[in-house]
């Protein structure tokens, strides 16, 4: 099984990538998480850039997004909103097949970002059938350096925390996937 982590942050010393940093070495044994944190890298979104004029950065965040089973999505708050690079990533697949259906959960590094943990998650639920608002993890960590961040979250209440979660999430995608027999877990032709 294979999540493809979105950082809605483009700060090299990020809490939200930081997270999903640790996450990616507590995943369920058979789970790879995949660690996306070049919003930055993608071109602003233009319906004029789509089909044979997609950029190439854009084609291969694509082919991420459709080669995963599931996607997490960790972002901080940006003036009471979704921080512009992760609603321009959002706005790259929505008008198309890949995001349709992929079972989508969130984590937040903050103890605050309810304005746009609000609107992330009426964008999810439009984007995708199968957006899970139920599975949600939320550990503050703001004004922390990513090396305080990982020991923070070595601790055994944090860690069994973030396991649970990850565990949580894989059972949903593996029932989504069974409720759908025709979809195949990891594509390993591309």
């Amino acid at each position: 099984m294979k999540i493809l982590a979105i950082s809605g942050s483009t700060r090299e010393a990020s809490t939200n990538t930081a997270l999903l940093r640790v996450m990616k070495n507590l995943t369920p044994t058979g789970t790879e998480l995949l660690i996306f944190h070049r919003l930055n890298a993608l071109p602003v979104f233009s319906p004029d850039s789509e089909g044979e004029a997609t950029p190439t950065e854009v084609q291969e965040f694509i082919e991420m997004v459709s080669t995963c089973d599931g996607i997490l999505i960790s972002s901080p708050e940006y003036v009471r909103s979704i921080p512009g690079g992760l609603k321009n990533a959002i706005d790259w697949m929505v008008s198309r097949f890949e995001i349709i259906g992929k079972p989508i959960a969130l984590a937040h590094a903050s103890p605050r970002g309810d304005d746009m943990l609000v609107s992330l998650r009426l964008v999810l639920s439009t984007v995708s059938n199968n957006f899970l608002e139920h599975l949600f993890l939320r550990i503050p960590l703001i004004g922390k350096s990513p090396k305080e961040i990982e020991a923070l979250l070595r601790l055994p209440e944090h860690e069994s925390q973030i396991k649970s979660f990850l565990l949580n999430f894989a059972k949903e995608i593996r029932q989504s996937n069974e409720c759908e027999p025709n979809k195949v877990l990891y594509r390993t032709n591309r």
